[in-house]
């Protein structure tokens, strides 16, 4: 039987980071939520073997979204995890679209762990934004939302099919759901 430990550690360490966070959703969601629904998501996509990515999964919002140092992952996890979380992590000192622009830019150049764990953050993002939306989004934003989720899977395509077809097949129906919506708000 598989150890495991550091996955749990992994969780539980995310869990304190992130306790004090909500999700934008009108229910306002554990933060925490977010990491462990992009680790199954990765597990039930044939990468539940995998456990350099489901930690990285499990952490990789800390550094960019709490007071979590590289230093504090690279000494409970490892290099490995560390460089994914890494390759993952957005500069919060560059203004959002900027950090946009270069998601796209930059998504065909990561390694495969972060490259499946960037499909699966977009899977898990597009999905809640589907079914669990911040409540001020706008249609028009959530459009653009799976525009640009969109433009980082052309990046990814070919890192894997499963993956990638689910991404797919979420943006094709929040289009879908959301231009029905639209057009009706119009008549």
């Amino acid at each position: 039987m598989k150890d495991n430990t550091k996955l749990l550690l992994a969780i539980a360490f995310a869990a304190e980071k992130h306790s004090f966070q909500k999700r934008k959703d009108e229910a306002g969601t554990p933060y925490i939520n977010h990491p462990i629904q992009l680790a199954l998501t990765l597990a039930q996509e044939g990468e539940a073997e995998n456990e350099t990515l489901l930690i990285a999964a499990i952490l990789h919002d800390t550094i960019e979204d709490t007071e979590t140092s590289p230093k504090e992952i690279l000494q409970l996890f490892g290099n490995d995890v560390l460089q994914t979380v890494l390759e993952v992590t957005d500069n919060r000192q560059l203004p959002k679209q900027e950090r946009k622009n270069l998601q796209v830019v930059n998504a065909s150049k990561k390694s495969e762990n972060a490259r499946k764990l960037k499909l699966a953050d977009k899977i898990c993002n597009v999905n809640d934004i589907i079914h669990h939306p911040p409540d001020n989004w706008p249609i028009e934003r959530k459009l653009e939302y799976l525009d640009w989720a969109e433009k980082i899977l052309l990046q990814l395509k070919g890192t894997h099919q499963a993956l990638e077809n689910k991404l797919q097949n979420l943006i094709d129906e929040g289009r879908e759901i959301f231009k029905t919506s639209n057009t009706l708000v119009a008549d």
